[in-house]
């Protein structure tokens, strides 16, 4: 079964920057079009980021335009979040997961399971 597992989330103030993680032990990301989704308290699970494996095309939420890069490293099979310019509103647990190939960046397009999940706090 497709699983991934997140890592790089923490605590910073406004305006500060992180850089999330999402490996994968047993396949190749490469293969797959992959999404980050957050998931604040109280609310809905979000469509953050969505990478393509067809033509590598990028999906970003209005939100976080012009402020999160996502790209694959091939090579450590690693995907990553860059995020910059932290707002308290990014607060979230983030997760990636393997996502139908069709720029919609949807968590109900979602296939496989999802992981645990990387806490992001972002507060002063």
């Amino acid at each position: 079964q497709v699983q991934l597992v997140e890592s790089g989330g923490g605590s910073v103030q406004p305006g500060g920057s992180l850089r999330l993680s999402c490996a994968a032990t047993k396949f190749t990301l490469d293969y797959y079009a992959i999404g980050w989704f957050r998931q604040a308290p109280g609310k809905e699970r979000g469509g953050v980021s969505c990478i393509s494996t067809l033509d590598g095309s990028t999906y970003y939420a209005d939100s976080v335009k012009g402020r999160f890069t996502i790209s694959r490293d091939k090579d450590k099979n690693i995907v990553y979040l860059q995020m910059n310019s932290l707002k308290p509103e990014d607060t979230a647990v983030y997760y990636c997961a393997t996502v139908l190939d069709n720029g919609n960046c949807d968590p109900n397009e979602v296939f496989g399971s999802w992981g645990q999940g990387t806490q992001v706090t972002v507060s002063s």
